[in-house]
């Protein structure tokens, strides 16, 4: 019997489950992670989309309304690919080279990136306001021999340079650049691609620098199948389907882009819409939403707050999914969607360092508090970070992925860290760093980085839990808790909170606020410095900057729990 072909294989591992969307029981019994030993997702899978009738693969909005915006086809987007990986290759671009990547959302952001798939280039994606400093980082460990940047931001490299003579190539996109190749020169080059020979499913394929929210980023390293076949369990979880509008609100450079603006809606077949981030104003994005057709929509929790304190408005009519992730998600705001929306806001989780392990899935009603269950081609677990046993439920553990039959969309390791990969791997399992408890029925609830939970006065406090406590308040925008230094509990829990419109940042405000944390903690989980803030440190991701706050010195203005409660 002849074996399936490798699209054969991703096709019927995507189609069960498409067929059991709603039903994560049988989705989880029946799905199988295809293995294949050679896989190129640009050529075996999004080229074949294009055979067929052409369809609508990427809209990107325009200035005003949808008949300003640029439709691209799935057909448009594989010439484009092909002229852009020939062209690449006169340039030297070879199989294995990395190629740092720093666009907004514009079409060539995923020109580039089909064009680097079909080539077996590393890509090296990275946001448009990195430094110059976390330029330099990126070319240097990362080991960057070509760059495609905007031409405006061409110069940060300047700085990067110094005196010794580049050792990259640079390409311009939007314009023209003193010692950087015109992107536009690729319109020259031939529309029909062959590439130079098999890819293997394990070649790599990018390098991700994580969010670096406590400690110096991480090289992450995936494959040719770990990001584009392991985002099925993200395809599965946002719902999505063929035919499908999806929006994700995230920005080139971060692994969330690659997650829901990229390798999800095209897997399933959909329309990715995509927004430049100066139209990502609550009030943009909600638009967007009622004239775009959108029929799935991912956004961090970050940008749901905003949507709601703009007012969400009326539902947008053709939207049918509506998912958030990329930081924990307050019930609050499932309660409110859900009032005004009839739609059920359903958290998820993942890493850069995988892809969706935990949501709730379509067709069954979130938990509030609850960021989901397992999905599909995940075995998650919590063990004990001491002792390494697996916790029973209602314990606290960190999650860890079982390694017997290992996740398709786990990475490859962390580049040039050998050590760290294999900390990480250890035991047989994934060693997330995120703590969390799980239900009887099996779904989870997060609770902090391992590093984030800290003791004060002999109790261990999460700052997740006197978040949602402050969150709830109709006081607060946003808020975060960190410890600070306390002269007998060793550490105090301190907020910093940013207050909602009417509500000034001065006593009355806090003491409002300070006055639901007693009412609903028990005092040993009192917050019990309070300060107001303009905004949170976050990354493009939504991640609070948490290492940005405990930095930080006393604020001019901070308000204390006096007298402070007994422990």
């Amino acid at each position: 019997m002849t074996r399936p072909s490798a699209t054969e294989e991703f096709r019927a591992a995507r189609d069960v489950l498409l067929l059991h969307r709603e039903d994560l029981a049988k989705a989880v019994a029946e799905f199988r992670w295809p293995r294949p030993e050679e896989f190129n997702w640009a050529l075996d899978w999004f080229d074949t989309l294009a055979a067929g009738p052409d369809r609508a693969a990427l809209r990107l909005v325009g200035e005003g309304a949808a008949d300003t915006d640029r439709v691209l086809t799935f057909g448009d987007l594989t010439r484009r690919s092909n002229q852009v990986a020939n062209w690449l290759r006169s340039l030297g671009v070879r199989r294995g080279d990395p190629l740092l990547l720093m666009l907004g959302n514009r079409a060539e952001v995923w020109e580039t990136m089909l064009a680097a798939v079909k080539l077996g280039a590393v890509v090296i994606p990275t946001y448009t306001t990195a430094t110059a400093r976390e330029l330099a980082d990126r070319l240097e460990r990362g080991r960057a021999r070509f760059v495609v940047s905007e031409a405006g931001l061409t110069g940060r490299f300047d700085e990067v340079e110094g005196d010794g003579p580049r050792d990259w190539t640079g390409i311009s996109v939007g314009g023209e650049a003193a010692g950087w190749l015109p992107y536009t020169r690729s319109l020259e080059a031939a529309a029909d691609f062959t590439a130079d020979g098999p890819t293997r499913a394990d070649d790599p394929l990018f390098r991700y620098f994580t969010s670096g929210t406590t400690s110096r980023p991480k090289m992450v390293e995936h494959t040719h199948v770990s990001y584009p076949v392991g985002h099925l369990s993200g395809m599965y979880w946002n719902g999505v389907r063929p035919g499908d509008v999806h929006l994700n609100i995230s920005a080139p450079g971060w692994a969330k882009h690659s997650w829901s603006s990229f390798f999800v809606p095209w897997n399933a077949e959909a329309t990715v819409v995509a927004v430049d981030a100066a139209r990502s104003t609550p009030a943009d994005v909600l638009d967007i939403l009622r004239t775009r057709g959108v029929s799935t929509f991912c956004a961090p929790p970050t940008v749901w707050r905003g949507m709601a304190a703009h007012g969400l408005g009326p539902r947008p009519a053709l939207l049918r999914e509506a998912v958030a992730a990329g930081e924990a998600l307050e019930p609050s705001l499932i309660e409110l969607v859900r009032a005004q929306w009839g739609l059920d806001l359903r958290d998820g989780y993942g890493q850069t360092e995988t892809t969706g392990q935990i949501g709730n899935p379509p067709g069954r009603t979130p938990l509030g508090g609850s960021m989901g269950f397992a999905l599909p081609g995940y075995r998650a677990v919590l063990l004990d970070p001491e002792t390494g046993e697996e916790v029973p439920d209602g314990s606290v553990g960190e999650i860890c992925l079982d390694l017997t039959d290992p996740p398709l969309g786990l990475m490859r390791g962390y580049v040039d860290d050998a050590e760290r990969t294999a900390k990480a791997l250890a035991g047989g399992y994934y060693h997330t760093g995120d703590l969390a408890v799980r239900a009887p029925d099996g779904s989870f609830t997060y609770l902090s980085r391992a590093d984030d939970m800290f003791k004060s006065f002999d109790h261990r406090i999460s700052p997740r839990e006197l978040e949602d406590v402050l969150l709830r308040d109709a006081a607060v925008v946003d808020a975060a808790v960190v410890p600070v230094p306390h002269p007998v509990g060793l550490w105090a829990p301190k907020a910093f909170v940013v207050p909602a419109p009417g509500h000034p940042a001065g006593p009355d405000t806090a003491e409002r606020v300070l006055a639901r944390v007693r009412a609903e903690l028990p005092p040993e989980k009192w917050v019990r410095v309070l300060e107001f803030t303009p905004s949170l440190p976050r990354t493009t991701s939504g991640k609070v900057r948490r290492a940005e706050l405990r930095e930080r010195g006393a604020g001019d203005v901070e308000f204390h729990v006096d007298p402070p409660p007994a422990d």
